[in-house]
């Protein structure tokens, strides 16, 4: 395993390259603008991780108006940042050969939040009005509906604006763990209660790293040693020096801030986003056939995603569950 010889494989990785000259160059397109949740990609660049294995990585940021997974397709970017598993067999269904080669969050960090004293437990969320966003609405919350007895009729359309979630007792509303219950916080003056939907059984992986399936036949090398390089990125970034990661965030994303970075990463760590469940033995990235079948099967009862679909091409575990970098947990 390589937990035992991090810097060996970093070397022999390194092997073919003579010098920074002969850097292999690929970008990795991100889902949104620069923040805590990309940080371990950015760590890697920050402190030559990727260069050590071969590589010479430019992260392009997403955002409102940016369609990185258009670009991965077009062969413009070499990696992408995917949400959850769900556009992984989406992809399967449209007959696109994009594959998920590591997953980068063990647990999705979409939340709902409600007020506390209304609703503290998952279940007393049932009796609220939820402001969910169409995409949510399209997807998770379906599973809502069929694993939980939430209803259609409850939900209301979620504006991306917290003042009626403010302004109202009896109104949950949707989030992701790092932003809105930190908004709550500032503007609202209280700590909301905080569900994070993993936790009531919503197993997706998320924040995958996708490429396309000839890459992997092509060029198996180069994904290696970028999902090498990010497992190593996010040990480093959680627990390790960070501060050169967060300073190209911070360049990258003139809007992010450095208590918005310190209160995400704090989340992810508490919340054992990156670092929980399959990757406790088997590394940061890991991935299991077992868990994306029962997401899988999950997504088709809600009627998420079509039965009978190769849900096993959407993804490859042939660069993870290796213990790499494990050593770099706190003991």
């Amino acid at each position: 395993m390589f937990r035992s010889s991090t810097l060996a494989l970093v070397a022999a990785l390194a092997a073919g390259t003579a010098g920074a000259q002969d850097l292999t160059p690929v970008t990795f397109g991100t889902n949104w603008l620069a923040q805590a949740e990309h940080g371990g990609f950015y760590q890697s660049v920050a402190d030559g991780t990727y260069a050590e294995c071969g590589l010479d990585v430019t992260i392009v940021s997403g955002g409102p108006q940016v369609n990185n997974r258009a670009l991965l397709l077009a062969d413009r970017i070499q990696f992408h940042m995917g949400g959850d598993l769900l556009q992984a067999f989406t992809a399967v269904e449209e007959d696109v050969p994009v594959v998920a080669v590591a997953a980068t969050f063990q647990k999705h960090p979409q939340v709902i939040i409600a007020h506390p004293g209304v609703a503290d437990t998952w279940e007393e969320l049932r009796d609220l009005t939820l402001l969910i966003g169409d995409n949510g609405f399209a997807s998770y919350y379906q599973w809502m509906i069929a694993a939980h007895g939430f209803t259609v009729e409850q939900r209301q359309p979620y504006t991306f604006n917290p003042a009626p979630f403010l302004a109202d007792t009896q109104v949950g509303m949707q989030g992701f763990l790092s932003s809105e219950p930190y908004l709550v916080e500032r503007e609202g003056g209280f700590t909301p209660n905080v569900f994070l939907i993993a936790d009531a059984g919503y197993a997706t992986y998320a924040t995958t790293i996708e490429t396309m399936a000839a890459t992997i036949e092509n060029s198996p090398e180069v994904v290696e040693c970028f999902v090498n390089g990010s497992i190593l990125g996010w040990y480093n970034y959680l627990y390790g020096d960070n501060a050169a990661a967060n300073a190209l965030i911070l360049e990258a994303n003139p809007d992010m801030t450095q208590d918005k970075i310190d209160y995400a990463i704090a989340k992810m760590i508490e919340y054992g986003i990156v670092d929980s469940g399959e990757a406790l033995t088997l590394g940061i990235g890991a991935m299991t056939e077992e868990t994306v079948e029962v997401f899988y099967r999950s997504m088709v009862e809600a009627g998420v995603v079509s039965d009978g679909i190769d849900w096993q091409a959407a993804f490859t575990t042939q660069f993870v569950n290796q213990g790499l970098g494990m050593e770099l947990r706190p003991q």
